[in-house]
């Protein structure tokens, strides 16, 4: 499985729960906010000034590394 910005941050958690690690320390607080499951990565990365495709690939390299 690898994340891309159209998934939803749940979607993303649901993954892999470890992930949540990588978003926090990317800035993304809001993991526990009810309108942050709903939003896709790309959404969440905009009002946090993050760069989505960075992030995503970020994420994909945890789980690469895991597989």
């Amino acid at each position: 499985m690898t994340v891309d910005k159209n998934m939803t941050i749940e979607q993303i958690l649901h993954t892999d729960r470890n992930l949540a690690d990588i978003l926090l320390a990317s800035g993304m607080h809001c993991l526990g906010c009810v309108m942050a499951s709903g939003e896709n990565l790309e959404q969440a990365c905009a009002v946090h000034g993050i760069d989505a495709d960075a992030l995503a690939a970020k994420l994909n390299e945890y789980l690469a590394a895991k597989a």
